[in-house]
């Protein structure tokens, strides 16, 4: 099949491709979730941790200091998990496969969201919250390998992009239904000054936070069930020597004459290599070029600091004065924000190329986290306390507006540019291992820079989004001198960027 040439035009079945890429982008939104629904929960963490009668603080020492550690870690962790889910997922799909590693992960989700909102303590809490990351690690891995290599070269950008709008859906679904649980518990109810709505009671007599949690059960379940009725990624069926599975597979994608030359050209690649193993994606510096190629998209994507908005942002929000409510709506509206600038990506990644994508995504990044960065640092009172009211009332809205084109620049390329690449960046032989490593490197990152906000808010909030703009001008020269465009490649051809493999 051409470059050009869509799955319509040579007999294959778009809704088809259509329906099983949707499944798996389902782990994409529990990944979202997941990750963006401990947001609603941890002003609540907070005060059950300080609360010597809740047992929560499983006999530490109950201080301030404590707890940050604690409920920071409970926060991060999930990403350690992740990391290892990730690196795991690797061999594990390569062995039982694509489908059968997505029913593994929502039952893995499944259990999360049941055993996070019925913690007795903050160690079982950590380890549900651990289960959970691994979850979403592993869902980081399956998704774009199953996507790449179900899609027509020509749509495989587009396609893919569908695992970041998949992600940013799930961030955004967590974030409202965090806003309208709380909301829904707080009706008619006279709440003290300082009480939370979270922690007030819902259905079943069930604090709100807890039912944030214990939302998520619906989709996982959902996800398990799905991925059950999905075919079997075409290429694991080649490698695995089933052949005529595979053909059906890709029948249906690119239509007949389609998929009597995709088998051929799957097996000409594997006949000049072996089965996949991890050891294939190493090289003379610990690992090939390519593979570094693809941690250094995953750091970067990190390392521009968009997660902080998400996992934070409650809690910013109401440290420059505004109330429980204003604070989560603003969130959703980031959100919301999100989820909209990605149909930027799926649009013109098809179009115009992978590169054009990231590169201006960089520049936005880097211009609107150097205006937060200058705000925050020239707004704060004499006892060194962020300030947007009064006289600095202005500035907070221009910062309100930079977080928002910030969020703009990430989610039309970084967001989604960054999961595509990986998921087709890789040759056939090293797909697995490489994108097991990359999406860990992204998971490390993701955890230093989550955990080190709180150490960097230390210093001054404007430091961190410094930081912050610093690691989005450098991720502008990352791939201005380093990235390779996948546009339109082949999968099979994937090992050019190799150099020929080496």
């Amino acid at each position: 099949m051409s470059d050009s040439t869509s799955a319509a035009q040579t007999g294959g079945n778009l809704p088809y491709t259509l329906g099983i890429v949707s499944v798996a982008a389902l782990g994409g939104f529990l990944f979202g979730f997941d990750t963006a629904v401990i947001n609603g929960a941890v002003p609540v963490l907070n005060d059950l941790y300080m609360d010597a009668d809740s047992g929560f603080a499983a006999m530490f020492e109950i201080t301030e200091s404590a707890r940050n550690l604690w409920v920071g870690q409970s926060v991060a962790v999930a990403l350690i998990g992740a990391a290892i889910g990730a690196f795991l997922a690797g061999p594990i799909t390569n062995k039982i496969g694509r489908k059968k590693s997505m029913v593994i992960a929502a039952v893995m989700f499944l259990a999360s969201a049941i055993g996070s909102g019925m913690p007795m303590t903050i160690l079982d809490f950590t380890f549900w919250r651990v289960l959970g990351g691994m979850a979403f690690g592993a869902a980081s891995v399956i998704a774009p390998a199953y996507i790449a290599e179900v899609s027509p070269a020509a749509l495989r950008g587009r396609l893919g992009s569908m695992q970041q709008l998949a992600i940013v859906i799930g961030i955004f679904v967590a974030l409202m239904s965090n806003l309208l649980i709380a909301q829904a518990a707080k009706s008619g109810v006279d709440l003290p000054e300082g009480a939370k709505a979270a922690a007030q009671p819902w259905i079943g007599g069930f604090a709100a936070w807890k039912w944030m949690f214990w939302i998520e059960a619906i989709p996982a379940a959902l996800y398990g069930i799905l991925a059950l009725g999905i075919p079997e990624s075409p290429r694991y069926l080649v490698i695995q020597d089933r052949d005529a599975e595979a053909k059906s597979v890709l029948t249906k994608v690119l239509g007949t004459s389609g998929a009597d030359t995709k088998v051929a050209e799957i097996h000409s690649t594997l006949n000049s290599e072996h089965k996949p193993r991890l050891s294939d994606i190493l090289g003379p510096s610990l690992f090939k070029k390519i593979v570094w190629l693809g941690i250094g998209l995953s750091v970067f994507q990190q390392f521009v600091g968009i997660n902080v908005v998400f996992y934070y942002s409650n809690l910013l929000w109401q440290a420059v004065g505004l109330d429980e409510s204003t604070a989560f709506l603003n969130t959703a509206i980031g959100g919301g924000t999100n989820v909209l600038t990605t149909f930027i990506a799926i649009a013109l990644v098809d179009k115009i190329g992978r590169k054009p994508l990231l590169m201006f995504g960089s520049v936005l990044m880097m211009l609107s986290l150097a205006t937060m960065a200058f705000i925050f640092q020239t707004s704060v009172d004499a006892n060194g306390v962020l300030d947007l009211s009064g006289d600095n009332e202005n500035k907070g809205y221009v910062a309100l507006v930079a977080l928002n084109l910030f969020i703009v620049g990430f989610g039309a390329s970084w967001g989604p540019i960054v999961w595509v690449m990986l998921g087709e960046m890789f040759s056939n032989q090293m797909r697995g291992a490489g994108l097991a490593v990359a999406a860990s490197a992204q998971w490390g990152a993701n955890y230093l820079i989550s955990a080190t906000f709180p150490v960097m808010l230390g210093v001054s909030l404007g430091f961190a989004y410094g930081f912050y703009a610093v690691s989005a001008f450098l991720s502008l020269l990352f791939v201005m001198f380093l990235i390779p465009e996948t546009k339109g490649k082949e999968l099979e051809s994937m090992g050019e960027l190799e150099g020929g493999g080496s």
